[in-house]
C-alpha cells in the first residue's frame, strides 16, 4: 500500500489527533503518503441538543464510518471514549494508542478547584457521569448543559455563562489550551472516575491486514489492556452515553486495579465498586466487576437513570 487515508472530523481536538496518527505513522512507514479526508458529522451540525437525547456518541463517528465502507478511507481517529462498543461489518478496533491524563479537569476565570466554588455555582458539562459525580459532591451546584467543541466551550466559559466547566484534561493538553483560562485544574480519580476510554486514541479501521499491518506500530500495551477492562464493564450493562457510567482501571507493574460508579444523574442514589487482580486477567476483569453489579441491581438502577436523564433533564 503506497497511500493511507485518515477520515476525520474538521474540529480543532479531531485534526490534532488525526495529524498526530498521521506524523508518527509517516515516521514509521517513510514511503506511505498519508492523507486526511475531512468531513462533518450529524454530531457536529446538532449543537443545541443533549447526545443523550439524539443518539450518543455514535453521531461523530458515523458519517466517518460510511465512508471507510465506501472505500473512501482506510482508517479513523477517535477519542476512544466516544468510540461505539460495536462496530459495522466490515471495520475493527485496529489499535489502542498511548493515553494521555485521564482525569477530568475544573476550567474557571475566578475559581481554584471546586471546593473553592460558591454555593449555587453554575457548571457546564452535558456529560450525566460528570453530573452525577459533581452533584454527590456539591449538592447545590446548578448544572447546565455544555455542548460544542472544545475552543466553543472555552469561549462560554470566558462570556460568563459559568462559573466553571469539566472537560477531559487530555483533550486540554492535546491543544495545549491550559493558559487559556486562568484555572486548569485536574480533577483527582478520587473525586470523579473518568468515562471508559478516556484520554486514549482508538484507530477504527477497514478490516485488512495490510491496514491493520501499518496502524499496528501505534499500538500500547497498558493502554489496550486497561481500555479493555472500561470498555468490557461497560458493554456488560449495555451502557451507553444515556447513562451515567464511570470506569477507570489501571495498570501497574504486574496488577490491574479497576474502580467504576453508575447511578442516577442527580446523585441520589449510586453504586461504587473496586477491583484488583493480575495484569493477565484483563479479559475477564471488567466482565467479573460488571456481573458484581448487576448482581446489586445495577441494571434496574440504569434503566432509572436514562427514564429521568430523558423526561426531566434533557
Amino acid at each position: 500500500m503506497k497511500k493511507l487515508i485518515i477520515a476525520t472530523r474538521g474540529s480543532k481536538l479531531a485534526l490534532w489527533q488525526s495529524e498526530h496518527v498521521k506524523a508518527e505513522l509517516e515516521k514509521a512507514h517513510p514511503h506511505l503518503a498519508v492523507e486526511l479526508s475531512i468531513m462533518m458529522t450529524k454530531g457536529d451540525k446538532i449543537l443545541d441538543t443533549p447526545l443523550a437525547k439524539i443518539g450518543g456518541k455514535g453521531l461523530f463517528t458515523k458519517e466517518l464510518e460510511e465512508a471507510m465502507l465506501r472505500g473512501e478511507a482506510h482508517i479513523a481517529v477517535h477519542s476512544l471514549k466516544d468510540v461505539p462498543m460495536e462496530f459495522p461489518e466490515g471495520l475493527k478496533l485496529g489499535v489502542i494508542t498511548k493515553r494521555e491524563d485521564v482525569r477530568d479537569a475544573m476550567l474557571s476565570e475566578k475559581y481554584g478547584c471546586l471546593e473553592d466554588l460558591p454555593q449555587g455555582a453554575v457548571v457546564g458539562t452535558t456529560s450525566l457521569r460528570r453530573r452525577m459525580q459533581l452533584l454527590k459532591l456539591r449538592p447545590d451546584f446548578v448544572i447546565k448543559n455544555l455542548r460544542g467543541n472544545v475552543n466553543t466551550r472555552i469561549r462560554k466559559l470566558k462570556e460568563g455563562e459559568f462559573d466553571a466547566i469539566i472537560l477531559a484534561s487530555a483533550g486540554i493538553k492535546r491543544l495545549g489550551l491550559q493558559e487559556e483560562v486562568r484555572y486548569f485544574t485536574p480533577i483527582s480519580k478520587e473525586v470523579m472516575i473518568p468515562a471508559s476510554g478516556q484520554a486514549a486514541l482508538g484507530i477504527e479501521i477497514v478490516d485488512n491486514a495490510e491496514v491493520e499491518r501499518l496502524v499496528s506500530v501505534l499500538k500500547d500495551e497498558d493502554a489496550m489492556i486497561e481500555t479493555r477492562v472500561e470498555r468490557d464493564f461497560v458493554t456488560l450493562l449495555e451502557g451507553g452515553c444515556q447513562v451515567p457510567i464511570g470506569v477507570n482501571a489501571e495498570v501497574t507493574q504486574e496488577s490491574l486495579h479497576v474502580k467504576a460508579i453508575l447511578g442516577l444523574p442527580d446523585g441520589s442514589q449510586m453504586m461504587c465498586e473496586v477491583m484488583s487482580g493480575k495484569r493477565e486477567e484483563f479479559e475477564t476483569l471488567g466482565k467479573v466487576l460488571a456481573q458484581k453489579v448487576i448482581d446489586k441491581g445495577a441494571k434496574e438502577l440504569l434503566a432509572r437513570a436514562e427514564k429521568i436523564a430523558l423526561s426531566e433533564i434533557f
